[in-house]
């Protein structure tokens, strides 16, 4: 991959203004901007509920006696991967490279915002529709699905907000090869396909042979998932937990160096 052509800016003006006040002013010109997109928008909250309605009718011929999951608490944990992959991973590379196409990124870079302050502020309004539409899906499954109540819903959130930022650096890892937002949909199905068949979005890894099962713990989203099962359906014990919040953290921590050595600022001309 190619490095960023435009270095960063010695030094940074001072007018008074707050990380804060610069992150809710980007956020909330974000959030104008995806409202408008109509075709984003259908995506990030249908399609989800199209595929718990997909998998579930499928799960019903499936046996998971194994996995202690019902057929609703597999198609729900599902759905809120499917959530967090369509309104986080998805919408964020389109975002990226739009804004890095139309010359917002490089005069942003001109001010006082720093660069981790304009990819964060871009992706706050999808980190909150995707946690939004996760919190619906778990009272929903609680109040018509027969599903109990969050089992540890500190650890269900700490899932959820671990996916919210390793899938926004993915995103911007994945904007440096994706040149047009046309190609993003392109760019994006590697990871989309992988995490749906591999990382317990909807089929989960006890099903899979030994050796199968291990290679799907290393990907990307499979600690994430783990996690939000274990904290909503509870299973897993403490040494499996730590194993996939340590696998999660391991991903960000390689999506945000990524980030810092290849993210493009200036347009691919």
């Amino acid at each position: 991959m190619t490095s960023a052509t435009t270095a960063a800016p010695a030094t940074k003006r001072t007018t008074g203004t707050t990380a804060r006040t610069r992150l809710t002013a980007l956020g909330r010109a974000e959030l104008t901007l995806l409202a408008r997109n109509r075709t984003a928008i259908f995506v990030a909250l249908l399609m989800p509920a199209a595929m718990i309605m997909a998998m579930k009718s499928t799960f019903e011929q499936v046996d998971l006696k194994s996995t202690g999951m019902t057929v609703a608490g597999a198609a729900l944990v599902g759905g809120i991967g499917t959530v967090l992959l369509q309104a986080v991973y998805m919408n964020l590379v389109a975002a990226y490279v739009a804004r890095r196409e139309e010359l917002v990124l490089k005069r942003l870079r001109t001010g006082e915002v720093t660069d981790g302050e304009i990819l964060a502020g871009t992706a706050l309004p999808a980190g909150a529709l995707a946690l939004a539409q996760s919190l619906v899906i778990v009272f929903a499954g609680t109040a018509f699905f027969g599903l109990g109540a969050p089992e540890r819903p500190a650890l269900l959130l700490a899932g959820l907000l671990l996916g919210v930022v390793l899938l926004t650096a993915l995103a911007a890892v994945s904007s440096v090869v994706t040149r047009t937002v046309q190609t993003a949909q392109l760019t994006t199905l590697p990871l989309f396909l992988v995490s749906m068949m591999g990382s317990g979005f909807f089929v989960p890894l006890e099903i899979f042979p030994d050796r199968l099962a291990t290679f799907c713990e290393l990907l990307p989203l499979t600690g994430v998932m783990t996690l939000i099962r274990a904290g909503w359906l509870g299973g897993p014990g403490g040494t499996e937990v730590l194993g996939a919040a340590l696998a999660g953290l391991v991903w960000t921590a390689a999506g945000v160096f990524a980030v810092q050595r290849w993210f493009r600022w200036d347009p691919r001309r």
